[in-house]
Parts: structure tokens; sequence; C-alpha cells
């Protein structure tokens, strides 16, 4: 029903819902590496006329995030050009694609099921196709929720795109543990060269067809985002930015009702000019400090958790693959994703920073002293669980918050765009060459994030400002003054 004052709910919340499957489908790209990874290892092990190893693997498994660095310094351009909404159905298109070429890479120049260098190349192809629509994705959901929602609830709809993210993790682990079924993860055996093979009472089903479905299922929930696309409008900023002043109004008026609509509209036309100034105009530090929330937030080495999880918990001693226990993993990640949500605006950021990061390390020393006393089972289990939920009531989203608030509005463009930038690629970083230092040792791996966990809170209690209840002509002023 359309309130004269306050606009439909029905109709904003159905417009944002849409726009926050692409953020659901961010999160399922990225981690149905998760259950798949162990099954396209084995299977291009099996390659004849190239030996496969753990940087290969690592790599491969992290292929998308080449793509989600390029998608995401092309979503402004994109953005501009084609406006948000196409730009979300661009990013559908690119999932669609990505989902059945990995499923079926084969097609067209290859022969099925004969692993080859030729085929591993068109197999990463294939997943930085999806990780353009990734990073475009997420650069674009927040827009253009940012951009539709009125300003008293849209930090809370902005919000969601982050639930979202991680609820589409546990969607994809539900889904790996459904595909695998009664079949169980090969067996890679490694000689005293160090030489990987897959052991001949491996289950093949998993080798040869297992993560095929597992990447193909992607295309279900990809298909139904760009067909919802066809349903929502462009947003008001952009109709308003190409002269199309009647139809923003219109869309303004539906969600905010027609007292407000025109008052709003004056606002968008007033600003569609924003002023700009140089980078650092605010000094050095605010841009190094965004930089480094996001590195942090990628050198802790969560990715290398949730990409990988089914191996870390099979590791450590759970039982059937670890698969049950990814999807456990999953839902205490939602839960803890919510405890951010709804204390972030009480307790403030920095402190949430400090507790997640403390309780990243207790858990991440936890694994590592695990690995190095040989001790198997619930413990370590719990501690990569303890690991992971720490991050999510603390690093997931609150970074994200702080990124869009610690910049003024004059260099947050670009601020912002290079901030992100240095996110993926220490995504990147992290989670290819994760195998290889998994391989070598798993106490190293998690003793060395556990560094990280602690340096970042230090870095966070020196160096990061409070920006709880202050508004961004505040963090102007604040550096400003510090400059």
């Amino acid at each position: 029903m359309n309130d004269a004052n306050n606009g439909s709910k029905l109709y904003l919340y159905s417009i944002t819902t849409v726009a926050i499957l692409g953020g659901l489908l961010f999160g399922y790209d990225t981690a149905v590496i998760s259950g798949a990874e162990k099954g396209l290892e084995a299977f291009f092990l099996m390659a004849t006329d190239f030996q496969y190893d753990k940087v290969m693997h690592g790599i491969t498994s992290s292929s998308a995030l080449i793509g989600c660095v390029i998608g995401g310094a092309l979503s402004g351009f994109f953005a501009s050009r084609l406006g948000r909404r196409n730009s979300l159905r661009l990013a559908s298109v690119l999932f669609f694609l990505s989902a059945l070429g990995s499923y079926y890479p084969e097609v067209l120049f290859f022969n099925y099921g004969e692993p080859n260098m030729e085929l591993l190349i068109a197999f990463n192809l294939y997943r930085v196709l999806g990780g353009i629509g990734v990073g475009l994705a997420s650069a674009v959901c927040p827009m253009y929720i940012a951009e539709i929602a009125p300003s008293n609830i849209r930090g809370t709809l902005v919000s969601c795109n982050q639930f979202a993210i991680i609820f589409g993790m546990l969607v994809v682990y539900f889904v790996n543990y459904l595909i695998m079924g009664d079949h169980t993860n090969p067996i890679i055996d490694k000689s005293a060269e160090g030489i990987l093979s897959v052991n001949a009472a491996s289950d093949m089903w998993s080798v040869q067809t297992g993560w095929r479905y597992m990447f193909g299922s992607e295309a279900f929930p990809a298909a139904l985002f760009g067909f919802l696309l066809f349903f929502v409008p462009k947003t008001p900023r952009y109709l308003v930015l190409i002269h199309q002043d009647e139809k923003a109004y219109s869309i303004l008026e539906k969600v905010n009702g027609a007292s407000k609509a025109k008052e709003i509209l004056a606002e968008i036309k007033a600003t569609s000019k924003e002023k700009t100034e140089k980078l650092f105009s605010y000094g050095v530090a605010v841009i190094v400090i965004g930089i480094l929330l996001s590195v942090f937030q990628q050198a802790i080495g969560i990715n290398a958790v949730l990409y990988y999880a089914p191996r870390i918990f099979e590791n450590a001693g759970a039982e059937g693959g670890g698969m049950m226990q990814t999807v456990i993993m999953g839902i205490v990640n939602i839960v803890f994703t919510l405890v951010a949500i709804f204390t972030v605006d009480r307790f403030g950021r920095k402190p949430l920073l400090i507790i997640g990061s403390i309780g990243m390390a207790v858990g991440a020393f936890a694994v590592a002293m695990c690995d190095s006393m040989g001790i198997k089972g619930i413990v370590p289990v719990l501690s990569v669980i303890v690991y992971a939920a720490f991050f999510m009531m603390s690093w997931g989203p609150i970074c994200w918050v702080l990124i869009s608030e610690i910049f003024p509005n004059t260099i947050r463009g670009k601020a912002v765009a290079i901030a992100v930038a240095f996110q993926w690629i220490f995504n990147y970083i992290i989670s290819s060459t994760f195998p290889a230092l998994y391989d070598f040792s798993p106490m190293f791996a998690y003793s060395l994030y556990g560094i990280i966990c602690v340096a970042a809170a230090f870095f966070v209690w020196r160096w990061v400002p409070e920006t709880k209840g202050k508004t961004l002509e505040d963090m102007s002023k604040l550096w400003r003054r510090n400059k």
C-alpha cells in the first residue's frame, strides 16, 4: 500500500531484495570452491602433459579473485556508462556463463574428462569471468541499494548486503554438502620427492563429476537474479544524471511518498555534480589507514578458511570429509554477522575490531597448537569455527562500514576504489599461497595468521579513529586537523 507521506515499504523491500541477491551470488561464487577444490585438484593431477602442484592449485582455486580485481576496478566505469541496474544485469550474465563454463570447461574445444594444460587455462578463464561479476556486484549492489533507500534506513539496508554475502556462503556450503551426498573426497598421496598423485582407492565420482555439479549449481541463482532485474527500476540518482527527472521523481514518490519526493529530487540535482579534491588533500594518513584496513581484513587469513574449509576440517579429524562441519561453520558465521549488524552503532567500530582481532588470534594459535601436538577432533574443529566467528562479528562487516565512513566526501570515490583494490589483491595473495603454506606446515600457517591478528588489534587501537556518531563533516575536520 502506497502512503503519500512514507511511500510503499513493499515496493522498497522488493527492489532491495532483488539487489541483495547480487550480494548472495558474491558469497556463493567466492565460496563454491571450498567444496570443489579437492576433487578439482585430483582431476588435474591426472593430467599427463604436466605435473599439477600445490602452487598451481593455489592459483587455480583463487583465480576468480583476479576477476574480482578487474570487476572492482571497472565497476565505476560500468556504473556510470551503463547505469547501476544494467551493471548488475551484466554481472548476472557473467555469473551464469562462469557457472556453465566451470561445469563444462571442455565445451567446443576439448575432450570431456581429459585434463591437460589447455583445459586448466580454459577453466581458470571461466572462473576469472565469474570473478569479474563478483567485482562488479561487490561495488554496484551497495551503490544501488544506497541510491534507492530512504536516508533513515539506508544503513540497515546496505548492511543487509553484507549479510547476504555470508548467507550466500552458507547456501553454497549446504549445496556442496548435498551434492557430495554419500561420496567422499579423493585421497591424494605425496611421494618422498614431493610429487602428488591420486590414490587408486579414491572415490572417482568426486574427481570426475562432483566438482562440476558444485560449480554448475550457481547457474540457477544467477539466472533468477538476471530475470528479476527486469522488474526493478534504475536508481533515481542515475536517472537524474542522464536527465530523466520525471522518471526519477516517479520512483522517489513510490519509495518515499509524494511529500518528500520533490525535496529529495532537489537534493539529488543539487549534488549530482559533486565537488572533488586531490587524493592527498587531507594528508597521507587517511589513505594509508584506509588501505591498511583492507590489507588487514585479508592478511588475517579468513579466506584461507572460507575457501578451503572442508579440507581443513578433514585434516583436523572431522568425519565425513568436513562438509557437515563447514555447514555448521556457515550457520555460526550468519549468527555472528548479525551480532555485528546489531551492535556496531551501540558499541562502536574500534572495540568490535579489537575484540574480533584478539578472538581470531586465540582461534588461530589454538589451531597451530593442536597441529604441533597432534591433537585431532573437536578441539581443532571448534578452534577454526571460533576463528571464523570472531571475524564475522568484526572485520567482516565493520571493515566495509569504516571504509564507507572514514574518507571525506570530496575524495571518497577515489579513496574507496584504491582501498577495495588492495582488498581484492591481498585476498588473492592469501588465498593462492595458503595451499602451499598449509602443505608446508599448518602450524606455521596459523601461527602466522595469529601474529597478524595481534598486529591488526594494535593497528586499530593506535591509529584508526572511532567513527561512531560522527558526521562526514566531522571526519573531514578530523583529517584536516591531523594533516
